[in-house]
């Protein structure tokens, strides 16, 4: 049986992936990062981390978990000091590793303060900043990213601290997904799931999807996140599609054909349409707009109901039967009418 980590009220484990992101602000700056962390709670984040670099910044990062419903975790690099004041301060949980520290009186201290304060550790190893005899020995490779991550795990486990959650993450998307099959076979703390410094835009969205996708389809990963250059609200949104296209996560599905010269109508037109009708819909619905009425409505009897379109008007049909022709005009209030009457 794979344990169960609790950060705040959220659980890590046990069957539901959660979806995380970070905020790219000033942490220093209460404001801006409380806005943030707004923008990225609508957004549909479980989960939001947040870097901790000096007193400061822990000191906001404590008024920060008092203002917000979402758990924050506290972003650690080296000082196990400011673990040790992000536990207390209420973190739902810190991001360090233990061998990072040294001395193991000082570990004892972080263990202390995170058993205390229910506070889970999440060990998080990178290929850019694994230890020099890994590296020697392996090179940046996914038993190398394995060896590390189970080291910092051996340990807090040393200390009897076992309220851990396990990262190991590279650019490379094959080094990642090899690392975390490893990692899958050798223990069972939940797995946080990302391909690190995926980039923007189209190559860091194709990266993780292909990396977290393959994993999440194995039955590996129990919390995700999508690391893009820019906007973290991006990340969000791209976790929740992943999770979506493998049928992880109910929501209101939108499918499109990528038309050809039989479509004889502005598709993406329709498209935009539907979005905008469907932004607050959760039902577990699956809408189609097909190019043509030939193989349209056939190719998407799956859907529960749908739109093709001929040269002046267009057909609604539902699961793949075709029960009215409207003008384009009309195919708006139509599916309007469609989704609302669906249960």
């Amino acid at each position: 049986m794979k344990r169960t980590v609790k950060a705040g009220n959220t659980v890590i484990g046990g069957g539901r992936v959660t979806v995380q992101s970070m905020t790219n602000t000033d942490t220093a700056d209460y404001e801006a990062t409380l806005a943030q962390i707004g923008r990225l709670e609508n957004a549909g984040c479980d989960i939001v981390r947040v870097a901790v670099s000096d007193a400061v910044e822990a000191e906001t990062f404590g008024r920060l978990v008092k203002a917000v419903k979402v758990p924050l975790v506290a972003d650690i690099q080296f000082d196990y000091r400011l673990a040790v004041m992000a536990s207390d301060l209420g973190a739902s949980k810190v991001r360090f590793n233990p061998g990072n520290i040294g001395d193991r009186g000082r570990i004892a201290e972080l263990v202390a303060a995170c058993k205390a304060n229910g506070t889970p550790i999440r060990i998080g190893v990178n290929a850019g900043s694994l230890e020099k005899d890994l590296l020697d020995k392996y090179g940046a490779t996914a038993q190398a990213l394995c060896e590390s991550a189970l080291r910092h795990v051996r340990l807090l486990e040393e200390f009897g601290f076992y309220d851990i959650v396990v990262s190991a993450k590279a650019s490379s998307v094959k080094t990642t997904i090899d690392a975390y099959r490893r990692l899958a076979a050798l223990c069972d703390y939940p797995l946080h799931l990302g391909v690190t410094e995926a980039g923007a835009y189209e190559s860091g969205l194709v990266k993780s999807a292909i990396g977290i996708g393959a994993l999440l389809a194995d039955g590996i990963g129990d919390t995700i996140r999508v690391s893009l250059s820019g906007d973290p609200v991006a990340e969000v949104l791209a976790g929740r599609e992943i999770l979506r296209a493998l049928g992880l996560e109910k929501h209101c599905e939108i499918v499109s054909c990528p038309t050809c010269s039989r479509c004889k109508y502005d598709l993406m037109s329709v498209v935009d349409e539907v979005r905008e009708l469907t932004v607050n819909v959760s039902k577990p619905l699956k809408i189609a707009v097909m190019g043509c009425v030939v193989n349209g409505p056939g190719e998407a009897r799956d859907a529960d109901f749908g739109v093709a379109g001929g040269k002046d008007k267009a057909v609604i049909f539902v699961k793949g039967k075709p029960v009215k022709t409207v003008a384009f005009g009309e195919v708006k209030n139509e599916l309007k009418k469609l989704i609302e009457a669906h249960k």
